[in-house]
């Protein structure tokens, strides 16, 4: 009987260690295919994530607190009146839309960087605002996605300084 217990011990062993030399081959066996599902997709994934989050500034050691931001001084600059004619749809007469805007920055910091590319800035605004239809701007509606989209294009462009609002001065639909 003892024989018997040793010999199942013996066996056991033996397959402890045939499981451990298994692994090591399975990890040998791997084809590049497998190899890069098992191993290198998920290395590749949270390589992405961390840079993602290190990049939206999630990682920042000093957030600006609400206060903060408040206390800064803001900075306002004007862009130049622009002039467009509006895409017509089979319109007996041309639209025209005038539109002057004023920039609310955060600080001096971002007009600085906005100096150098405002032809840019001006280019983006005039494609956009070209391919506007009159019903495009009816309402408040039409006013809201106006500011957004200007406000968007344009912190795209100045990255990594922020505008904090796009500001109508003048909106005349003709």
């Amino acid at each position: 009987m003892a024989d018997d217990d040793k010999d199942l011990l013996d066996e056991a062993g033996d397959d402890a260690e045939a499981g451990a030399q298994g692994r090591g081959r399975f990890l040998l066996r791997l084809g590049g295919r497998k190899l890069a599902l098992y191993v290198a997709l998920p290395l590749l994934a949270a390589a992405g994530i961390g840079g993602g989050v290190y990049v939206s500034g999630m990682l920042d050691a000093s957030p600006e607190s609400p206060e903060q931001m408040a206390s800064r001084p803001k900075v306002f600059f004007d862009m130049p009146e622009m002039l467009v004619n509006l895409a017509d749809r089979g319109e007996e007469r041309a639209r025209y839309l005038k539109l002057q805007v004023s920039l609310e920055l955060p600080g001096s910091e971002a007009r600085a960087a906005l100096t150098p590319v405002l032809p840019r800035v001006i280019d983006l605004f005039q494609v956009y605002l070209r391919e506007l239809r009159p019903t495009d701007l009816e309402g408040s509606a039409g006013i809201y996605r106006l500011k957004e989209e200007l406000l968007r294009r344009i912190n795209l462009e100045i990255q990594p300084h922020r505008v904090s609002d796009v500001l109508f001065k003048e909106i005349i639909v003709q």
